[in-house]
């Protein structure tokens, strides 16, 4: 095998059972000829003479390759010189059999694990109380002092969280409506029952559906972007500028999203509610032929007050777990963005894991408020 480059990887037969390797033997060198090569060193009987005084370089790539063509033994007959040897031997020393064995599942691994996991729930459950001890002082700091609430931060993450999330609200909601009213008009009609439609749509979507539906926008939508927000601070050192120059990131980042999510989310509530069940009402008259009229008059009759309220309170305690959650992520970022990757993703999964088992509480409490008897 010839090559017009003095570089390149060179094998030269030279009879009486001798060959001379000569060229770089490395990953660079070796990859336009890799197949010819591991064809002609394939050739070779095991009694081969082997001469590598020639190789001007060679890496743990062509070691690997020499290696495996002598059969993963050392020839009885070889020239190497020292230090290329001392490559190939590094690559001889890595055995599959020389490998620790994958560790098997023992009793002691399962607890130590489940011991982590508590010990991890444990710090996210200390930092969280923590961090809304400080928003909670944080509070206390500006009922005395009124002049140095962040009204502009609250009213811009208010526009973020609350008006712009209005149209994907409605859009999500109105289809909703239209999907449930429709699969409940098939289950009605079978039974002659298509007026109850309004019970269920009712006290579906204001009770429960609309509530969750919200939560679950919002802890994708704006819990995430308060995550990296918080997060990209941390990795670009905006946070520890902020407190160089004497300013809190609680009070002029946290506070303001708790508060505007708070505020925000009860009317979000309200207003998806109203549009999932104007879609109910849509598909009511087009599927079991009910007039408007008559589902806006028996709306109020058969889902109480009560139920409307209810959803308001989940709104505000949903929206409140929601912005906390997602703080507590942010700030939990390592500079690095691995870390905030991480974290948004945990945020968005934990915020909605806490609304669903909060919902689940509240439900549990609240069974017998705004209940139709």
């Amino acid at each position: 095998m010839t090559a017009a480059d003095p570089s390149a990887p060179h094998i030269d037969a030279q009879g009486s059972g001798k060959v001379a390797l000569s060229g770089h033997w490395t990953h660079r060198a070796l990859t336009r000829t890799i197949r010819e090569l591991r064809k002609a060193l394939g050739q070779f009987p095991a009694d081969t003479q082997w001469d590598l005084t020639g190789v001007a370089r060679i890496d743990s790539f062509g070691a690997l390759i020499l290696w495996r063509a002598w059969g993963r033994a050392w020839p009885a007959q070889a020239e190497v010189p020292l230090a290329v040897r001392e490559v190939i031997a590094r690559v001889a020393a890595v055995r599959g059999d020389s490998l620790p064995p994958a560790p098997r599942p023992t009793l002691g691994a399962a607890l130590e694990g489940v011991g982590g996991g508590v010990f991890r729930l444990g710090r996210h459950v200390s930092d969280f109380v923590a961090l809304l001890g400080r928003i909670a002082l944080d509070l206390v700091e500006l009922v005395g002092d009124p002049a140095h609430w962040p009204l502009r931060e609250i009213t811009a993450n208010l526009y973020k969280v609350g008006v712009q999330a209005m149209p994907v609200a409605a859009l999500v909601g109105f289809l909703i409506g239209v999907v449930l009213s429709y699969l409940s008009a098939l289950q009605l009609q079978t039974f002659g029952a298509d007026v109850f439609i309004v019970n269920i749509l009712g006290l579906g979507i204001i009770r429960e559906l609309g509530p969750v539906l919200v939560s679950v926008l919002v802890a994708g939508r704006s819990g995430s972007a308060m995550t990296a927000q918080i997060g990209v601070m941390r990795v670009t050192e905006e946070l520890d500028a902020l407190r160089v120059m004497g300013i809190s990131p609680y009070m002029r980042l946290v506070l303001p999203k708790v508060v505007a999510l708070t505020i925000a989310m009860p009317m979000l509530v309200l207003w998806t509610s109203g549009v999932a069940l104007l879609g109910g009402m849509v598909t009511a008259d087009l599927q079991l032929d009910l007039g408007y009229g008559f589902f806006i008059q028996t709306l109020p009759r058969v889902v109480p007050a009560a139920n409307l309220l209810l959803a308001l309170a989940k709104g505000v305690i949903f929206g409140l777990l929601i912005a906390l959650v997602a703080c507590h992520f942010g700030l939990r970022v390592k500079p690095n963005t691995e870390s905030l990757a991480a974290k948004t993703t945990a945020s968005v999964v934990s915020a909605i894991t806490l609304v669903i088992l909060a919902d689940a509480i509240l439900a549990i409490v609240t069974r017998r408020v705004g209940v139709p008897y």
